[in-house]
């Protein structure tokens, strides 16, 4: 079996997916403050479970963590998280 020079390195894969959590969390709460209206109404839960995963990593790493189940591919180039 052949090592690709071009595979995520164990750094880079925690890092993404560490900056792919992140994003999902702050495009969840940046929807879910613009839901709710005003700013005494109990507001929403945001049904944002999808997201396009940060341009600065490569597509290699975003199929090394599908691979590892960490992510899954939700169409469009969309990924959200797997659910333990």
């Amino acid at each position: 079996m052949s090592t690709d020079p071009q595979a995520p390195t164990p750094e880079d894969l925690k890092r993404a997916f560490k900056a792919f959590k992140k994003r999902l969390k702050i495009t969840r709460l940046d929807a879910e403050s613009s839901i709710a209206g005003g700013p005494l109404s109990s507001g929403r839960r945001s049904d944002i479970v999808a997201i396009s995963p940060p341009a600065e990593f490569p597509q290699a790493v975003w199929d090394a963590l599908v691979r590892h189940g960490k992510l899954k591919p939700a169409g469009r180039g969309m990924y959200e998280l797997v659910e333990d």
